[in-house]
Parts: C-alpha cells; structure tokens; sequence
C-alpha cells in the first residue's frame, strides 16, 4: 500500500469514461463567465464539485464579491459527476472504531453530522427548485455474512446506547424472511441472507444538483472558468497567492481547495496523505420480474470482502426505474489494491465491472426475471475518490499557510459529508470559528499538521469493524 499511495498525483485527465449523469451534458458544462481569466480575485475555488459549490455559495450569500471558481475539465465532471447517486451515512459502520479512538462524544457528532448533511441537502435543493431527483427515503443494508451481520447488531446498540433517542441512532432490524417479503432479496439467487438493517437515507443526482448549486452562484456573480486545469499556486511574498493556469495566472487573496482525490498534485504535502482511489460504477436496466411500482428505497449489500451500494431511480425520471449500482473494489487483482494511488478514469477494471453487471440477478433472485429486451446494462464508468490515513477529511486553513484554505478527502462519502463541511470551512474563513461550530463540527476533520504524519493503509469505512468491537 505504501507504494501506491506514493504514485504521484496527476492533474484530472482529457477524455474520462462518460458517467451515466452526463449523458445530457448541461448548458454551463463548458462555461467560460469571461473569454480571458481574470487577472486578480478575492476568492479562487480550485474545483466545482459539490465542495467547490457549496464554498461559492455560502460565500457568496453572505455577501462575499470578487469569486472566481477555476475546473479542469466540464463543470461538476470529477466524483461528484460520477458516483452512485446515494446521500446514505451508515453511520453504526464506524461508529466503535470513532468512539475508541476520538471518544462517545465526537462519535456521536459525527454519526449526527452526517445526518444533518444528508437532509440538508434534501431541504437545499426543495427550497431552491433545482431538478435534481432529489429522494429522501429510507435504506437497507442486506447482509450476506455472518460475523458482519452479529458485528453490525452489535455497533448499533453501542451507537444506541450513546445516543439514546437520537435521530442519527433509529436504526430497524430485518429478519432474513423480512427483507424477502419487504426489500424483495433472498429468494432464488442468492438466498444466505443473515438479515437487514434499515434506517433513514436517500438518492439525488448530485450531477444536476451541483449543477444548480452552480447556477445559484452565477446568479449572484461568480465567474466560473472551465477547463482551466490549476498547475500550481505560488504564496506571494506580500500576501495572498498566484494561482497559475495554462491560461495565465490569476493573484488571488485567498484560495480555497477543493479537489479532493486530485488535491497531491497541487499540493505535495497531500502525496500519501490524500490518496486517490478508482471507484466504479454501473447503470443497469431492471428486470422484467421487478417490481413494476419500483423498488422502497435504496441498498447496500455486505459480503465477506466488501459490499455494493445501489440506487433505484425514481420512476418520473428519464430512464425511471433504473438501477445504479457500485462497488465490488476487491473483485480487481490484489483484492483492489492497484485501484489505490491511480487518477485514471479514462478506464476500467474488467473483473470488477464484470461482477458488477452480474450481480442484480444474484440479489433479486427471482424477483429479477429475464433481462430488459434492450439489455441490463445502460452505461457503466469510473471516477475517482480521495482517501485519508485517519478515515477523516482535511477541512480548515493550511497549517502556516494564511489563507489557503481545504475541503478534502472524503472517503468515497462525500454525500454526507461534503455539504456541511464547506459550511463549516465558510465559518471559519469568516472568523467564526467558536463554541457554535464546535458544538457540531468534529475537530477530528479539521486541517492539522500531526495528520500529515499519518501512514495511509487503505480505506477505513470497507465494512463492519469487528475486531474493534471484540477489544
């Protein structure tokens, strides 16, 4: 592992597999606010991803002038462009590991901010209009394993017991008769069902929905400047930085970062401390057995080695009924490993998408029935994801860096994380950093310079710790 998270870290590159949320590109994909880039700026975003547009927008409804946010490729095209379409914490996953090692009380602000991520982001784009798909809904974990299944019952009880009543901690038990009869699993195909866990969650397609965050944003002034790949960012001996692109340079008083699996190659003191990770991605047409009112919510499906996430998409939608479905990083050579420390998503890792395409029919059984006339798969692409040592995003000021300021390294779970993060970033920009947001930001995903001392071993959030329950 230490030899891949040295690779070293490539700018975002030309021609990327096309991720299903883009098959109707958008207006603003290839923007250019200005023909030239500007010279200087208040504010420059590096990136225009979920993280990117909820900086610009919480800056600049607060006022904040003078914001230029700079893309290397279309609008929106890296993780947030290409994942699977789930807000869905999981929160009981890594909940003992978080209360060993940080204590109940920040455990518990975790398992609660990812919660209050999820329906904000629901609430943000009701409020604001933006046709997204938006689907707060409930979830299931189906689980296949015997030790995860009793280690999943018992990390929901230590989550319970911490916080007894909470929203964050409602979590409903499935017998394995009750997730064929309820979720339509385990009978035929696959049927060593050990159970269910159900709990709140939801869908959007965060493509559209970044995409009218952005729009928001140009409303009230940003020049957004795509395909601009950022090269490199220089401090200036009187302050602020120049931000350097094949296009010109721009002199910017402050930056913020916000490029997640790509943020090394900027910044090398991120080589081995943010590392990429290719994940992968199906959308496949449903079975003709399927439930023709649509499946009640979304999955994750927990074996030995991993687990899968899947999506239905709503039926009003274009290609409603849809299944998206994710994952199986241990199918590739190595268990996965090679998929670590590559920014690749021109391609693919054929046993894993060939897994992935198989494994519908496995969890529906009978309930898939023959595929569509038109074939099971739509489309089928990559992106690429950011991973820390500590299983935690970098959010804050850059240690004795004034005014560089980062939002990365989301764990492939950026849905729950990213929105309220950038919130909590703009907090502190804007000097307000007290007792409030401490109260619901975790000081574990603040920026700090022991975090960079940290080995990188692989991704934390894999499946049921078990052995931190057994300790």
């Amino acid at each position: 592992m230490e030899d891949r998270a040295a690779i070293p870290v490539s700018l975002p590159r030309d021609n990327p597999t096309q991720s299903y949320w883009q098959l109707d590109v958008d207006e603003i994909a290839d923007l250019r606010s200005t023909a030239t880039l500007p010279s200087e700026a208040g504010t420059v975003i590096i990136g225009s991803g979920i993280t990117g547009a909820a900086v610009a927008y919480n800056l600049a409804s607060s006022g904040v002038q003078d914001i230029v946010m700079v893309e290397a490729r279309q609008a929106s095209s890296g993780a947030t462009g290409r994942n699977g379409g789930h807000t869905k914490a999981a929160s009981y996953l890594a909940f003992p590991h978080h209360q060993k090692e940080h204590g109940t009380e920040m455990a518990a602000r975790i398992a609660r901010l990812e919660l209050a991520n999820i329906r904000a982001v629901h609430a943000f784009a009701k409020e604001h209009g933006i046709d997204c798909e938006s689907n707060p809904c409930s979830t299931v974990d189906v689980v296949y394993d015997a030790a995860q299944w009793a280690s999943a019952q018992k990390s929901i009880k230590a989550l319970q017991d911490a916080m007894p009543g909470d929203d964050a901690a409602a979590y409903t038990f499935y017998s394995p008769e009750e997730v064929r009869e309820k979720v339509y699993c385990g009978k035929g195909g696959d049927e060593g069902v050990c159970g269910g866990i159900s709990y709140e969650a939801g869908s959007i397609n965060a493509y559209k929905f970044t995409i009218g965050v952005l729009k928001l944003c140009l409303g009230m002034g940003m020049n957004l400047q795509t395909n601009t790949p950022v090269t490199g960012a220089k401090k200036l001996p009187e302050g602020g930085y120049q931000v350097e692109t094949p296009r010109g340079s721009i002199k910017a008083t402050r930056v913020v970062v916000a490029t997640n699996g790509y943020t090394a190659h900027l910044f090398k003191k991120f080589q081995g401390v943010i590392v990429p990770l290719r994940g992968h991605v199906t959308a496949q047409r449903p079975g003709l057995n399927m439930p023709k009112e649509g499946l009640p919510g979304t999955y994750s499906f927990f074996y030995t080695k991993g687990y899968d996430y899947m999506i239905p998409r709503p039926k009003y939608c274009k290609f409603g009924g849809d299944i998206v479905i994710g994952g199986r990083l241990t199918s590739a050579v190595s268990d996965g490993l090679n998929e670590y420390g590559t920014t690749d998503d021109t391609t693919e890792d054929e046993d894993t998408m060939s897994d992935l395409r198989s494994l519908l029919p496995k969890y529906f059984g009978d309930n898939w029935g023959d595929d569509d006339p038109d074939g099971r798969i739509r489309k089928q692409w990559t992106g690429i994801m950011g991973y820390s040592p500590d299983g935690m995003p970098f959010v804050g000021e850059m240690p004795g860096e004034k005014d560089l300021w980062v939002s990365a390294g989301f764990q492939g779970h950026g849905m729950v994380l990213c929105w309220m993060s950038a919130r909590a970033l703009v907090e502190m920009m804007k000097e307000r950093d007290g007792e409030e947001l401490r109260g619901w930001f975790p000081d574990v995903f603040r920026t700090s310079e022991t975090r960079f001392d940290l080995v990188f071993k692989g991704r934390l959030r894999d499946r049921v710790n078990s052995s931190t329950l057994e300790q």
